[in-house]
């Protein structure tokens, strides 16, 4: 049982949420497994794009394993600790596409996993929920928050307040996952759109993903400034000048992120 890691091609990582007797619910060893895989994201140059998904067949991830949880002491000064272990739907800034691959179960925790993800593809048999309120508390880390800015204002209330869960192909349809695709078929399927993201400049996707996310905060006109922005610093980069010789020489480009 554990949270594990691997570079499964160029470019490429994998992270698996390894607990499915638990159906890959996390205790807090398990959490922060989970940090350290992230942070070798964001930090490791080798790395272009991560893909997450859960072991076995039943469960992407149940979230947090709240028995668990019961009755552990927290120190009031972890309150204060914000940055510790922390997680890509708890605030870690990580500008690496991610894309999920949902095998079943996505449920609370594992459902605000989901939403900090960039690309999201999902067997037919998974399912969707926060049903915290079932249980006395609220869907944290982003659940009450991206819920209501990734879905139409009445799903998402609907899924918040009744804590009912969404099937595959509603999930479609609403727009929460990308695609619904054979068992067999998922771990191929996100592997394609990795490779397809792998082959492009690296640090524009990143730009890409960045200003794609702050966007909203920032307004239409600094989105815009942000954009001539980033893009004059671009375009003195090894990787524009090899985007543009490439392009004339009708061959792929060999982008190094520099």
């Amino acid at each position: 049982m554990s949270i594990d890691f691997s570079m499964i091609e160029e470019g490429i990582a994998l992270i698996t949420i390894n607990r499915p007797d638990k159906r890959n619910a996390m205790d807090a060893e398990h959490y922060h497994g989970l940090s350290q895989a992230w942070q070798r994201v964001r930090d490791d140059s080798a790395v272009r794009v991560a893909i997450i998904t859960g072991a076995g067949d039943k469960a992407f991830s149940a979230g947090a394993d709240l028995k668990s949880w019961i009755g552990r002491k927290v120190e009031l000064e972890e309150f204060w600790q914000t940055q510790k272990d922390q997680l890509l739907n708890r605030g870690l800034e990580i500008w690496k596409p991610v894309i999920a691959a949902v095998n079943g179960y996505c449920l609370a925790g594992g459902m605000t996993l989901l939403l900090a993800t960039d690309i999201r593809i999902a067997v037919p048999h998974a399912t969707f929920s926060v049903a915290e309120v079932k249980r006395g508390i609220i869907a944290g880390n982003g659940g009450t928050q991206r819920t209501m800015a990734q879905l139409p204002h009445a799903i998402a209330m609907e899924m918040l307040l009744t804590g009912d869960s969404m099937d595959a192909a509603a999930a479609e349809r609403w727009g929460l996952v990308n695609r619904v695709v054979a068992p067999d078929a998922l771990m191929e399927t996100a592997l394609g759109y990795a490779r397809r993201i792998a082959q492009n400049a690296p640090l524009a996707v990143q730009a890409a993903k960045e200003l794609a996310i702050r966007g909203p905060e920032l307004g239409l006109a600094g989105g815009l400034r942000m954009e001539q922005m980033v893009n004059k610093i671009l375009m003195g980069s090894a990787d524009s000048r090899e985007g543009a010789l490439a392009f004339s020489e009708k061959r792929p480009a060999r982008f190094t992120g520099a």
